[in-house]
């Protein structure tokens, strides 16, 4: 389970450095390498909530991290990119939507590169 990883302080370090290796060797099949980029504008950042949201988790994930860390983190992104931004109803199921296609699609990107290229750590 995640809480047997987060308790191994090895099993944490290899996993933050095959993370970081995965996104900093172009292992991830996302367009462009998104992890680096500057965002110019408010669109670009809302398209790209998904990526903050991982790099917040990322710098949390350290030995003993408690689990709730981790949820509150996601929680506080949920919080400022898809429900304060919803003036409707309608806005906010799309916000939300909009989210979740994209951040599976992250992890499912994330999970297939971490499988094929470290799968010692990851699998």
């Amino acid at each position: 389970t995640m809480r047997t990883v987060l308790n191994s302080n090895s099993k944490v370090t290899v996993l933050r450095s095959d993370l970081h290796a995965v996104i900093d060797q172009g292992f991830l099949d996302v367009p462009g390498n998104l992890f680096q980029k500057k965002f110019s504008n408010p669109e670009e950042l809302q398209n790209s909530i998904e990526l903050k949201c991982l790099n917040d988790l990322m710098s949390l994930l350290a030995p003993s991290t408690d689990i709730r860390v981790l949820l509150n983190c996601v929680s506080s992104n949920l919080q400022a990119f898809v429900v304060q931004p919803s003036r409707s109803r309608e806005e906010f199921r799309k916000l939300a939507s909009d989210f979740q296609l994209r951040w599976n699609f992250l992890l499912s990107a994330v999970s297939k590169a971490m499988t094929l290229n470290y799968a010692d750590s990851f699998g």
